[in-house]
């Protein structure tokens, strides 16, 4: 096994993570084709995927695929169980970990490499006592960079351990598909295979210029260097959460004032409550949508008062979406939007301003809320927050959310995924 000396950085990843689970808690569904799931795949074994099952599937195209497979409803408290279970163990070698989803972390050993060997020492050391203290299976990719890290445990897979020694990188990325880049999905993998690019050698070799013209300047840029393995990010670990976001992938859809209404209204309302669980508020509001052929627009404003209300921020990201829509007429359908909010802030209460200027405003010219509407809203919200804590999510909420088809997954399984960082996007 390489030591790898001068690649410090590893990418753990459980190996299908909610079905693994399963299968651990009920031994007789070990080595057979399991989804968790019902209507729409959530996860699925290695059994089913050989069959071509796929997270994010509808479950009657799973079953014809797999006429075998068997769905179980998931156990979303064990899951987060299991999660912590395995962080914990990452912790007892190094501290610098950075949590990225609820199944998968980075890890910055080279503090650690004095006490427990080289990286690769401590991969294998990681994943033997999640192998026999957890009992689930993990993929380790040692190397130079994150990006990299990543694309070693994916070839990893299934429990696996990848090592790529610095002076082999190119050697090792040429031959790998494009798929396996950190940010290229389905569409980009298919634009470009459109163009004759199918490995990361290839990708390396055609350039930005080419790229930028058949992807846009800045993801052909961020592609190219990706795929040369230059990538300059460290492991964060974690600290005060510095903005909260979500997203909803809308496939290619005409971007009518009702689809934005709906979806932001679904997206404001999943970030507001973010916030006031985790008695946060925040100032600047961020709207992206993209366009079709991967053309992000963003817009933001900064209010004068920090806010968790619902719809407040649905406001606000309506008034964003609806300006970056009317600087971009030539564009008639949108992709994605997604709505994230910065600048938080501890947010104990709700405390009324003096009314100095403009009294019986409502939301002015400048994006101020008025402090009388806002402090009903405030009181609704938590209303709602109460109602749901008890009853669940789907026992109330505001009409535009409610109703507006967004949401396709199971609420646990989506509560779930918003407790790590990064989790909360995977299914929106």
């Amino acid at each position: 096994m390489p030591r790898a000396s001068g690649a410090p950085i590893l990418h753990a990843d459980l190996d299908a993570f909610y079905a693994s689970v399963e299968q651990l808690l009920d031994p007789s569904l070990r080595e057979r084709p399991i989804a968790v799931g019902g209507s729409v795949v959530l996860a699925a074994s290695y059994e089913a995927r050989a069959y071509g099952v796929r997270a994010g599937m509808p479950g009657w195209r799973a079953r014809q695929l797999c006429g075998d497979l068997l769905f179980v409803g998931g156990h979303f408290r064990r899951y987060q169980q299991f999660g912590n279970a395995v962080v914990s163990v990452f912790h007892d070698f190094t501290p610098r970990v950075e949590r990225v989803s609820i199944d998968e972390a980075f890890l910055d050993v080279s503090g650690a490499v004095h006490l427990f060997g080289a990286p690769t020492e401590i991969a294998a050391a990681i994943r033997r006592r999640v192998r026999m203290e957890i009992g689930l299976p993990l993929s380790v990719g040692v190397a130079r960079t994150k990006h990299l890290a990543k694309v070693a445990s994916q070839v990893a897979k299934p429990d696996g351990l990848v090592a790529v020694d610095p002076a082999d990188e190119r050697a090792f990325l040429d031959p790998l598909p494009i798929g396996l880049i950190w940010g290229v999905g389905p569409t980009t993998e298919r634009r470009l295979h459109e163009a004759g690019i199918r490995t990361i050698g290839q990708l390396a070799d055609t350039g930005s210029p080419i790229l930028g013209r058949l992807l846009g300047q800045t993801t052909g840029a961020k592609l190219v260097a990706l795929s040369a393995n230059i990538d300059a990010r460290t492991v964060q670990t974690p600290a005060r959460s510095k903005s909260m976001g979500a997203q909803a992938a809308l496939g290619r859809r005409q971007a009518t004032p009702e689809l934005i209404r709906e979806t932001l209204g679904y997206l404001a309302d999943r970030v507001a409550g973010r916030l006031r669980r985790a008695k946060l508020a925040g100032r600047t509001v961020t709207v992206r949508v993209r366009f079709v052929h991967l053309r992000s627009v963003t817009r933001s404003i900064t209010l004068p008062v920090a806010t968790s209300t619902t719809l407040t921020l649905t406001e606000v990201a309506e008034q964003l979406a609806r300006s970056a829509i009317a600087d971009n007429q030539g564009e008639r359908e949108i992709t994605l939007l997604a709505v994230s909010i910065f600048n938080l802030c501890p947010e104990h209460s709700f405390q009324l301003e003096l009314p100095l200027d403009m009294p019986g405003r409502r939301l002015s010219k400048g994006n101020r809320p008025l402090s009388e509407v806002e402090s009903c809203r405030w009181g609704v919200d938590r209303s709602i927050d109460a109602i749901r804590e008890k009853f669940g999510r789907t026992a109330v909420g505001y009409a535009t959310a409610v109703f507006s088809g967004a949401d396709q997954v199971p609420e646990e399984f989506r509560e779930l995924a918003e407790r790590e960082p990064g989790g909360s996007q995977e299914w929106d």
